[in-house]
Order: structure tokens, then C-alpha cells, then sequence
């Protein structure tokens, strides 16, 4: 389980940076930038924090609600599919966290980044494997930018019916895939990725 190990390890202001949405066949990469009070977080939130990927919906939702309650600051930032297909999807990555970052309004001396590649920010940078599973300030943003991410696909599923949105948030599915054939992709398709290019030989032209 995630602690504040690594961030006792750091001097001066910590915070943790970690996105979503580098897999899915549609929508945005997000990005979140979360400073955690060491001293408010709540008891529950210190010793169930986890991954996001290692929790479900409704724990998601609520431990959201909870990092918003005691952070100190938070930062969201996205990069768009058109900026993916343009610079791909690590770059893209590296933008969304750096958009986190200067949203959160303050500069940290050191950003905890989850995996093994440092995107170029303005402040010193630390990478962790499996980050979100091993500091809080990572999972808290871990969290943050799925829950993000998530509410914007299925605000997206409202206006683009028939792809699954609602439950597969643009990933590849066997629905998600079905529906592309059928219905063509849509504006919010990265078209560049390997699956769509596969599924579209017969390309028909992007869905409105």
C-alpha cells in the first residue's frame, strides 16, 4: 500500500503527478498534480488509498471527493486527441503533466512521477515504478486524473451514442471496437493507433 515514504525522502514542497487515459482508442490523456497535507489526510485515506486501477468506481469517486477535502493544491491538465496524433501519445503525456503542474498555482520543489521516463518540468523530478502503488501523493493524482477523465467520457457518451462510453471511457472493448465498425469513428478516435488503423481499412469518413 501507498505511504508518504518517498515524500519524507524529498526536501521542500512534494507532489505526486500521474494521468489516464494512454490506452484508450478515443478521448484525451489527463493529468493530475496533487500536493497532499501530510497532516490532514484522513485516517481512512492514508491506509485505503491505493492505484486507482486497484479500486472500483464508487471508491474512486469518494476518495476523490476526500483528496479534494485535505490537498493542499490540485492541478488537472489534458492533452487532446489532435495534439496525440500530432506529437503521440508519450509527448502528449508529457504535456498533459506539465499543464497539471502550473495549474496547480504553486511550483513544488520536487514532482513524484509515475513510471520510468521524466517529462521536462520546471522543477526537479523524480520517477517511480508502480509510483501510484507506492506513495500516496502519486495515487492521490492517480485518482484524480481517472475520475477526471472518466466524467468527461461519459459527458462525451451523451452527444456520441452508441459507442459504449459510459462504461468502457473509450477503451478498446469488444463494444467500443464493434461500434467503430459499424459506426465509423468519430473526431474523438486516435486514428494513429494501431487498432483503428487495423479495423478501418474501409475507412467511411468520420462520424459528426
Amino acid at each position: 500500500m501507498p505511504d508518504f515514504a518517498l515524500e519524507r525522502g524529498c526536501e521542500g514542497i512534494v507532489c505526486g503527478i500521474d494521468e489516464a487515459g494512454r490506452g484508450p482508442l478515443a478521448g484525451p490523456v489527463v493529468a493530475a498534480a496533487v500536493i497532499l497535507d501530510r497532516r490532514k489526510i484522513p485516517r481512512r485515506l492514508r491506509h485505503e488509498l491505493d492505484d486507482s486501477k486497484k479500486l472500483n468506481a464508487e471508491e474512486r469517486d469518494e476518495f476523490a471527493l476526500m483528496i479534494r477535502q485535505c490537498a493542499v493544491k490540485i492541478g488537472i491538465g489534458a492533452a487532446s486527441v489532435r495534439e496525440i496524433e500530432r506529437i503521440n501519445i508519450l509527448q502528449a503525456t508529457f504535456v498533459a503533466m506539465r499543464r497539471a503542474l502550473m495549474r496547480m498555482g504553486v511550483m513544488p520543489d520536487i514532482a513524484l512521477i509515475d513510471g520510468n521516463q521524466p517529462p521536462p518540468l520546471p522543477c526537479a523530478v523524480k520517477t517511480v515504478i508502480g509510483g501510484d502503488g507506492l506513495s500516496l501523493s502519486i495515487a492521490a493524482a492517480s485518482v484524480i486524473a481517472k475520475t477526471t477523465r472518466d466524467k468527461l467520457m461519459r459527458a462525451l457518451a451523451l452527444r456520441y451514442d452508441g459507442y459504449g462510453w459510459m462504461t468502457n471511457v473509450g477503451y478498446a472493448t469488444e463494444e467500443h471496437r464493434a461500434a467503430i465498425l459499424s459506426l465509423g469513428p468519430t473526431r474523438h478516435h486516435r486514428m494513429s493507433f494501431a487498432p483503428l488503423q487495423l479495423s478501418l481499412v474501409f475507412e467511411e469518413g468520420l462520424a459528426d
